[in-house]
Formats: structure tokens, sequence, C-alpha cells
């Protein structure tokens, strides 16, 4: 009995000395980039809207609502960019999780984009007007 509560204080002790690591390594900057990657954001949101609403934070060189092609509306999520990677912690630390336009918004570091493979060629209709599909058969 007396090895397992000892046991135990050893995990306790050497658990909290973790967990202060961890929370010094939580709250170092994890930004290597001064863009930052605002999601939740409401449909009414503008880039003006999300800029005045970042400026407090720093300089700011860019701030970019994404619009669907299709509906001319907000998708939901947009991009910050500041002049400092400093200037871009503040401000993601200020304002994740917060209100903005009605909605809670989130503030994570902006990931490059990836590459996108090219579109495959669609098969074109033949003289009569309907295409074949090698799978199923004929349709039109």
């Amino acid at each position: 009995m007396a090895f397992i509560s000892s046991f135990r204080r050893v995990l306790g002790g050497s658990s909290s000395a973790l967990q202060s690591q961890f929370v010094s390594i939580r709250h170092n900057s994890t930004l290597t980039s001064p863009k930052l990657f605002i999601s939740g954001l409401s449909r009414l949101t503008t880039d003006e809207k999300l800029q005045e609403a970042f400026s407090p934070f720093g300089q700011i060189v860019d701030a970019k609502v994404v619009i669907d092609r299709a509906s001319g509306r907000s998708k939901g999520f947009g991009f910050i960019t500041y002049t400092s990677i400093e200037e871009a912690e503040q401000a993601r630390q200020g304002m994740n999780a917060k209100f903005l336009d009605g909605w809670v918004i989130f503030v994570d570091p902006a990931k490059p984009r990836e590459p996108r493979p090219p579109p495959q060629a669609q098969p074109s209709p033949s003289e009569t007007g309907f295409r074949t599909n090698k799978t199923i058969g004929w349709c039109g």
C-alpha cells in the first residue's frame, strides 16, 4: 500500500511539472507568418468591417473576406495579414472566440494553399447529342 501511495506521489509531482511545461509551450507563438485565418464570419461581414475589428492590434496589410463566385455572398471565412508576426499573435489572442457581427469568430494561423490537381476533361457529346458513359452505357 505504501508503494502505491509513493508511486502516486511521484506521478502527481511529475504531472504538475509536465502541465507547467505544456502551459508554457501553449503560450508561445506558433505563428510562422503574419497571416491569420478567420472562421465563423457572418454573411454580413465585409472586408471593411473585418479590417476595422482587427485594426487595434497593429498595422494591417490586407483584410479579405472570401466570397462565393456563384452567389456573391461570403463563404464565412477570411484572411488578415499584418506587418509583423508579433501583431498577428496579439490579434490572435485578442480576437479568438470573440463576437463579430453577432457571430463567434475563431482566429488561427493561415496555412499555405495546397496545389489542386488539374481538372479532368469532360467527354464531349457526339454529333447526335448523346455521350457514352463507359460504366453505365448510353445516357443523354
